[in-house]
């Protein structure tokens, strides 16, 4: 991928460049799920975190989970899930906010001082499209998602899978971003779009 390609993966609505990681080992926790559902999704969490040579941990010292995954029916939902208001500031205002913008998905990172992933809740609205999705491509589409500080729209109409043998697989030039951003030499959390430089420079000497 060239430079400009991956500046416009981390650059948000407002023109600004925003990459950040994971800092942390990553624990993740799922509500919503059947028991089935639930081991493809954590399978998926586990496959991306190895493929950025990140770690998971069995929990996290000052939260227990650290990734928290939500799938539900209906935004109002949210609402009703006890202590979720304390996690979620504002959580009224942000589900009238959703909800009025159509959307099916939305996250929300808390970060470490400087800047790094601390945290992320995921919300997943199954509608008509997702539920027409089979499980692997959902679950593999969120972990992706949540492994790096993507942009809006980040990937477009292609997404970022694509499918091989019927199997949901992560598009090649993707999983190049993930690894290339989790470099230890890099820093944890990137705001100059110069840093897609040196994202481009390292997908480069890779291939």
């Amino acid at each position: 991928m060239q430079a400009s390609d991956i500046q416009t993966l981390f650059t948000g609505p407002s023109g600004a460049y925003l990459c950040a990681r994971w800092a942390r080992p990553i624990v993740p926790v799922v509500f919503g799920l059947e028991m089935e559902t639930l081991a493809v999704v954590k399978g998926a969490v586990e496959a991306v975190v190895a493929l950025a040579g990140h770690k998971m941990a069995e929990t996290d010292p000052e939260m227990g989970a650290n990734l928290m995954l939500f799938f539900f029916r209906d935004w109002d939902e949210l609402l009703a899930l006890p202590d979720l208001d304390r996690l979620a500031d504002n959580l009224p205002d942000r589900v009238a906010q959703i909800k009025a913008a159509g959307a099916n998905q939305y996250r929300l990172f808390r970060f470490e001082a400087d800047g790094a992933i601390r945290a992320c809740l995921s919300f997943v609205r199954i509608d008509d499209a997702l539920a027409a999705q089979p499980a692997d491509a959902l679950a593999l589409a969120q972990a992706v998602a949540m492994i790096l500080t993507w942009g809006e729209g980040a990937f477009g109409p292609r997404g970022a899978l694509a499918e091989v043998q019927g199997q949901a697989v992560l598009r090649p030039e993707v999983a190049a971003v993930i690894r290339a951003a989790y470099d230890p030499v890099l820093p944890g959390c990137a705001r100059d779009a110069t840093h897609a430089l040196r994202l481009a420079a390292r997908i480069a000497a890779a291939a």
